[in-house]
């Protein structure tokens, strides 16, 4: 069977994660051992290396008990009340929220505090209760109401004044349809263009690389919030997308003779994994 067989050169880890990982290896190449509060990445086959060098997953629940230790902050960022258990706690910081993130942090807490004595209120289109999402709405004191589409922003109050941000990987298109219906809505609404531009411009390019291609190989964790959007975007193009974690997922029989397959994945899959499955199906490729 011949196939010709392409990785998608944009994808991998955006830089975000690629600072996280970078700093987490730099501290256990001198230490046994590192705390991350939650998954540094979403992508279980990363995060056992990772874990093979020393990184522990702490969940939120578990802080409490964590003294005089040392901890990571992934990309995701966390809410300013994390960072206060966190000083309590004595606990020394690495701090890998992702600039971008940060950026977006701050302005929330700035738009909030104008609009709060006017009874306004701050919207996020994102996933609840995942960590970004988690971090902005931390920014408002809790007060922030998470929506993931123009159905759930059909119940917004638009009688006071709005403000509309964005989780920074979030579908810009899904964005688009909620900022138009929330200013149909609300005329003066403020709407904020949040979504990381190295995101929006993947989206943009996997659309062209899903659909030059017979097939598509889609490798990314199950827990992404940003595989899920991205392979969607994929299927959506190309009916022959197969979402995989691994080598193992892979099924020989979906494959044709002559078939030209494009490797993708999420921001949260490294370039190693891409390539593991480009020499698996080059080996397929060579041994039928």
């Amino acid at each position: 069977m011949r196939l010709d067989v392409e990785i998608d050169p944009r994808s991998g880890f955006c830089n975000g994660v690629v600072r996280a990982i970078n700093q987490a290896e730099h501290y256990l190449e001198n230490n046994s051992h590192l705390y991350s509060l939650g998954a540094i990445v979403h992508n279980s086959v990363e995060l056992e290396r990772l874990k093979e060098k020393g990184l522990e997953i702490l969940s939120v629940n578990q802080l409490e008990a964590l003294k005089d230790d040392v901890i990571l902050i992934r990309a995701h960022g966390e809410p300013p009340a994390t960072y206060s258990l966190l000083q309590r706690n004595n606990i020394q910081v690495i701090d890998c929220t992702c600039p971008v993130v940060l950026k977006l942090q701050e302005k929330v807490r700035t738009v909030y505090e104008r609009m709060c004595p006017l009874g306004g209120q701050i919207l996020i289109f994102g996933k609840q209760g995942h960590a970004e999402v988690n971090g902005l709405v931390g920014q408002t004191g809790g007060a922030a109401i998470v929506i993931d589409s123009v159905e759930s922003a059909s119940n917004v109050d638009f009688n006071r004044p709005v403000a509309l941000f964005s989780q920074t990987t979030k579908d810009p298109v899904e964005y688009a349809a909620v900022a138009e219906y929330v200013r149909s809505r609300r005329p003066d609404a403020e709407i904020y263009d949040t979504i990381c531009r190295q995101v929006a411009q993947r989206h943009k390019y996997l659309v062209d690389f899903a659909s030059s291609h017979s097939m598509i190989i889609f490798v990314s964790g199950r827990e992404s919030s940003n595989g899920k959007v991205l392979f969607e975007l994929c299927k959506s193009v190309n009916e022959r997308t197969f979402w995989v974690e691994n080598t193992d997922d892979i099924n020989p029989g979906w494959m044709h003779d002559g078939d030209r397959i494009g490797i993708c994945g999420a921001t949260s899959t490294p370039k190693w994994q891409l390539e593991e499955i480009f020499v698996y199906l080059r080996g397929l490729s060579e041994n039928q």
